[in-house]
């Protein structure tokens, strides 16, 4: 018979190695506060037609309010600008046409109140973001709930579902998930630590908790029952790991860890506003790849030198109908302000594919990531492509602004994009309104038959971009989304090497510039060969150009340029990492380190 040994720690005493998601790097030791996961509680209450009216007023009242309330948490966070930035994301969402439309249908057709509704309509959206494959527009449902959630506490008589406690000393907040504002209602307290069940690094409580600096670890299961008010708790936000009631060893461990973090994390905020530069003196260029306008607010306070990939697809995200051009404009225009006067590349949609989007009514199709999307989508819709193009265009009048085109496989494409983009510049002057004299026109690289006839997209294009992700997936065959097959997805592959190589040769021949926006540029070693076969200029997630910044300051030109040539000799992907590495990871140890 087993049974548990008198010498045994009772089950609450013993350590708990829980995993998760990095969502924010650090490492924060402190008490957990459980926030409750009690559901939100409103009237489910049938409507009759003489009711509509006043239903559909109240959800506005709603509307109202909310709006007020987000407003004074914006207030207390102050000057912080990227979290400030984050809370107009919210605000707009709030006010948004497509919502306001969804609940309507639920108060007249379905015959609901105002607060189920809102709930129903929310519900309904989000649940279809959830299913798709695209990380960034999947943690878009969450932005759905929560703003879902901060409507319905709107309505009079609406209980809040939970408050947020006063804490006494260094506190882990550990919650289901938590909306941008609660978060950034967390001003003040002593929360050094946050651990949530869901969300991801793409999500809007982890772009936060980078931006308040605040150790973070997202999706990790059950967190809530397997953690309780009171313990003790490390969150390690590089490893995504979360230890509960450590003993002295691994207390031991963390605190050295934290500290390593600490100094690791001081010496790059040091250098964050420096060049980027190599131990030769070679200048690159590291910008930012961002979807959000509060995500360029972060991409500056990161050392970005301007925004590489914009993506605009999750305008057009759970609309009954297109944004108007004057929606865009005003987002695009924020986002070109806000990195004045730094260069921005906005990339025109890239939806279809795994990408949902009830915009636009698609096909069903046996693979549609090979179908109707992106570019080819676009073309087959001048009509919203146009003013798509005409609210990029007048954002040109607010700084350095260039338009690039995804999934782009012939020449034919470009040719067509740049006539509508033209057309789109006469309707702008027409109209008496602003714009640049030129705007360049370039093309992302992620098509295999791009890469082969790179020459003479060199010769008519602006500007090119390799987006590794995509091209990595289709000149290997391989689904990135499939985690059995995410082994063969590497970018130290010889043959993504050769077509990078491609690229960048096509670019030094027809003298057009050549970035690489794919999360290749994000890597270390990655980044250090890619500068030995040529690049110049990379773009990434922000949270990555310090590291970046200073992998590519301690090396010289003349070691990569060699390493890359020995790198290019080799015949498998294994064989080309540990090249790299067995140069260069000695002297990258520490920025190695802080991502495992």
């Amino acid at each position: 018979m087993s049974g548990r040994r008198s010498s045994d720690p009772p089950p609450s005493a013993r350590v708990r190695a829980l995993a998760g998601i990095a969502g924010a790097p650090g490492v924060a030791i402190g008490t957990a506060v459980v926030l409750g996961t009690q559901t939100l509680a409103y009237p489910r209450r049938h409507v009759v037609p003489q009711e509509f009216e006043t239903e559909i007023g109240r959800f506005q009242d709603a509307v109202a309010q909310a709006q007020r309330d987000l407003r004074e948490v914006a207030a207390q966070v102050g000057d912080r600008r990227a979290e400030t930035s984050i809370l107009e994301a919210y605000l707009l969402m709030m006010g948004d046409d497509a919502l306001a439309d969804a609940v309507k249908i639920q108060i007249t057709e379905e015959n609901r109140s105002a607060e189920w509704a809102v709930a129903a309509a929310c519900a309904s959206l989000a649940g279809r973001l959830a299913l798709v494959n695209d990380p960034y527009l999947r943690e878009r449902s969450h932005d759905i709930e929560f703003v879902g959630e901060r409507l319905i506490r709107a309505f009079e008589g609406v209980p809040s579902p939970r408050t947020i406690p006063q804490m006494d000393g260094p506190s882990i907040l550990v919650a289901h998930d938590l909306s941008p504002a609660d978060t950034a209602a967390l001003a003040g307290q002593p929360v050094i630590g946050f651990v949530t069940e869901v969300g991801t690094r793409t999500s809007h409580t982890s772009i936060m908790a980078r931006a308040l600096e605040i150790p973070a670890v997202v999706g990790v299961s059950d967190a809530t029952q397997r953690i309780a008010t009171g313990d003790l708790v490390v969150v390690d936000g590089m490893r995504g790991a979360v230890l509960v009631r450590p003993g002295p060893e691994e207390l031991k461990a963390a605190h050295a860890r934290a500290d390593r973090h600490h100094a690791h994390a001081r010496e790059l905020s040091e250098g964050r506003d420096r060049a980027a530069v190599t131990a030769d003196g070679v200048r690159v260029q590291l910008r930012a790849n961002v979807e959000l306008p509060a995500e360029a607010v972060l991409a500056r306070e990161q050392g970005a030198d301007g925004i590489g990939l914009y993506r605009t697809e999750f305008l057009y995200i759970d609309r009954a109908s297109p944004p108007t051009e004057e929606q865009q404009f005003e987002i695009f225009r924020k986002v070109v302000q806000a990195m004045g006067p730094k260069p921005v590349t906005l990339r025109t949609f890239d939806i279809g594919g795994d990408k949902f989007v009830s915009t636009f009514p698609l096909p069903p199709e046996m693979n549609p990531m090979l179908g109707l999307r992106a570019v080819r989508l676009a073309l087959s819709r001048p009509d919203v492509f146009l003013e798509h193009l005409r609210a990029m265009v007048r954002a040109s009048a607010f700084g350095d602004v260039r338009i690039m085109i995804p999934m782009v496989a012939g020449l034919n494409e470009l040719r067509q994009v740049r006539a509508l983009l033209a057309q789109a510049q006469e309707e702008v002057r027409a109209r008496g309104q602003a714009c640049a004299d030129e705007i360049p026109l370039g093309v992302m690289i992620e098509v295999p038959a791009a890469a082969v006839l790179v020459d003479h997209f060199a010769r008519e294009a602006a500007f090119l971009s390799l987006g590794t992700n995509d091209l990595i997936q289709y000149a290997l065959a391989v689904d990135r989304t499939s985690r059995s097959l995410a082994y063969l997805a590497s970018p130290f592959d010889p043959s993504i090497l050769r077509l990078i190589l491609n690229v960048i040769r096509a670019g030094r021949d027809f003298s057009r510039p050549v970035c690489i926006c794919g999360a290749m540029a994000s890597d270390p070693l990655a980044a250090v060969l890619l500068l030995g076969l040529g690049m110049r200029d990379f773009s990434m997630e922000a949270a990555a150009i310090p590291e970046i910044k200073e992998a590519l300051r301690r090396v010289s030109l003349a070691e990569a340029e060699q390493v890359a040539a020995e790198a290019l000799s080799r015949a498998t992907a294994e064989e080309v990492e540990a090249c790299v590495a067995g140069a260069f990871a000695p002297r990258l140890c520490d920025l190695l380190a802080s991502e495992s």
